[in-house]
Order: structure tokens, then C-alpha cells, then sequence
């Protein structure tokens, strides 16, 4: 039987946007699905009309196993060891950060039509507390793998971009590592080039324009997270420090007034940029507004090169990131 994207043995977790009743489309890396079935196969089925190639890739995992990739195609089949009752999930890893992500027509989107099953079954809840991540390239997981990196070309020409469905894992990052240690279940909004100050690749708006939306046109429906870590200011270091920190102010506004409820957290750049002076400006944001915006300074802790982590770089950001958010969190 053929179950849409809605049907109960299915949730959507992250940025997704459920206007039209035949798809459900997510642009953000980290954008995942999980659905459950009985039987031992199913088939998960998607829009692939306008996605470009190399096509991104997606992570498969059944029952909370081994994950393995694949690039997104219009029908992907899940087959089971055992008959049963299975969970499948599948989550966006990778794909190509030029890539069409926020204007029509969408070439780096997943569009999860919904799933062929031999009988359903019941999902099991979530209860973990919800944690949005805010944040760039880093964050979106970009060049954390190097092995497909094209030596004989320019690192960032269009050919290398060919090859960053294979570099890019948003699953490796230091925010998905700690969601998982701290059991709290991630939305991503990482977009690569993107910072306060400026637009990003594939024409994504600065982050306080793009932040009310899933994509253009498409205002978030997701429901208010718990935690709000914010992470900008990598892509900002060209522009003078006051306007940064003005612009920073404005996104911390405006993510304030649509998720009055949540904790907010400000995480300084890796590379050291701005830190004291983001250090201060939280300070001075909190008096004058009487909120309380956790302030992270993560200066020193991984290299200044290279500017993307790579695997080892996002752990040791994590093990630094871990112990604070948690205190946070029981605070």
C-alpha cells in the first residue's frame, strides 16, 4: 500500500515544507525521515524532477543500524533481514552547496512523496527535546571528507563541486555529535557562504532574512525548539566589526520573537573572528532586552586551518561543546 508523507508511521524532522498534500520538501541538510512498516520490505519514494546531478546523497539506516549512502532517486528500496516490524530513516547528508536551495526550481531539494509498505505499523514517539542548529557551511557538515578532492584542479572550481555529495556529512558535524551525546533530536539550518552580513551559495538570503523560511516563499511551520544554538560569523569577516555585531543583534531579534520560548545559545566563529566583542554585545543584548542569551566562546579550540573541519576538527568541537550545553541544559 502507498502511505503519503502525512500518514501516521511517518515523521518529518527539520525544515520541512508540507504546503502541498502530494510532497514534502526540505532544502537544509540534516532534514530527516523516519517511517515504520511491517513486513520485510518498502520503498520510499521522491520527486526527483528537478534535482541536479551529481545528485545528492542521502543516509539509509533500518531498526537504528549501520547507515549507508545513496544518492536520492525517485524510488529507494529498503529490504529487511528479518519479517517483522522495522524503523527505516533516511536523512539528507550531502549534496552540492551551489546548488538551486532556495529559489524555484529547487535543484538541491529532497521531496519525500511518501512510502510503499507491505502492512504499517506503529512509529514510535520521539520525546527528546528539540535542538536548532543556525548556521553555515560548518554547520551543514561541507568539506569534512577529503578523499574525493580533485588535486589537479583550483580546491573551489565547479569540478570540485561535483564532488561534494561525497565530501559534505552532515551527520559528522559538531552539531549532530551533540545532539546525539546530549539525546536531543536536531533541525538544521546550515547553509554554506552564508553569514549576517552577506547572502550564500546558491542565493540563500542573509541569515536573519532567510531564517523565518524554510526556502523562498515557505515560512516554517516546525514547531518552537527547545535550544536555538547559533553559529555565524565565519563568512562575516571581511565586513567591519560594527556591523557585524548589528546584524547579529537583528537575527538574534528576530529568532527571539518567533520562538519566544526557547533557550538561546550564541556560539563564536571557530576561527576566532569577532569573539570578544560577540562576547560583549551578548552581554550588552541581555541587559537591554532582559533575556538571557548564552554566550559559547570557542576560541582556540580547533586549528585556524582548515577554515572546514574535517572529521577529527568537528569532534573536538563537540567534546569542547558537549560539557557547556549540558550544563546549560540542566541549568
Amino acid at each position: 500500500m502507498n502511505l503519503s508523507y502525512n500518514h501516521t508511521s511517518i515523521r518529518l524532522t527539520g525544515r520541512w515544507d508540507t504546503r502541498d498534500s502530494r510532497v514534502a520538501t526540505a532544502t537544509a541538510t540534516g532534514s530527516y525521515i523516519e517511517f515504520a512498516f511491517e513486513g520485510k520490505m518498502a520503498v520510499a519514494r521522491f520527486d526527483v524532477l528537478t534535482n541536479a546531478y551529481p545528485r545528492l546523497h542521502l543516509w539509509i539506516s533500518l531498526d537504528g543500524g549501520d547507515m549507508f549512502s545513496a544518492p536520492i532517486d525517485s524510488h529507494l528500496r529498503i529490504i529487511a533481514k528479518e519479517d517483522g516490524k522495522h524503523v527505516c530513516r533516511i536523512i539528507y547528508k550531502g549534496g552540492t552547496e551551489q546548488d538551486r536551495r532556495w529559489y524555484q526550481p529547487l535543484t538541491g531539494k529532497v521531496s519525500f512523496i511518501g512510502v510503499q509498505v507491505e502492512k504499517t505499523a506503529e512509529l514510535p514517539a520521539d520525546e527528546r527535546k528539540t535542538i536548532e542548529f543556525v548556521g553555515d557551511s560548518i554547520t551543514e557538515g561541507v568539506l569534512i571528507d577529503v578523499d574525493f578532492y580533485d588535486r589537479d584542479t583550483d580546491f573551489i572550481s565547479s569540478k570540485d563541486q561535483d564532488n561534494r555529495c561525497y565530501q559534505d556529512d552532515v551527520c559528522a558535524t559538531y552539531a549532530w555529535q551533540t545532539a546525539e551525546a546530549l539525546n536531543l533530536r536536531p533541525i538544521f539550518m546550515g547553509y554554506g557562504a552564508v553569514g549576517v552580513t552577506k547572502a550564500g551559495c546558491g542565493k540563500v538570503p542573509p541569515a536573519t532574512e532567510a531564517y523565518p523560511y524554510n526556502f523562498d516563499g515557505s515560512p516554517i511551520t516546525r514547531e518552537q525548539p527547545d535550544y536555538i544554538l547559533i553559529n555565524h560569523g565565519a563568512n562575516d569577516r571581511p565586513k567591519p566589526v560594527e556591523e557585524y555585531l548589528e546584524q547579529y543583534a537583528a537575527l538574534l531579534d528576530v529568532i527571539r520573537s518567533m520562538n519566544p520560548h526557547s533557550t538561546l545559545i550564541s556560539l563564536s566563529p571557530f576561527c576566532g573572528a569577532f569573539h570578544e566583542e560577540l562576547g560583549r554585545m551578548i552581554t550588552e543584548y541581555n541587559q537591554k532586552n532582559g533575556c538571557n542569551v548564552h554566550f559559547i566562546d570557542s576560541n582556540g579550540w580547533i586549528p585556524l586551518s582548515p577554515l572546514h573541519p574535517l572529521r577529527d576538527g568537528h569532534t573536538t568541537v563537540a567534546k569542547n561543546l558537549i560539557p557547556i550545553l549540558k550544563k546549560i541544559i540542566e541549568d
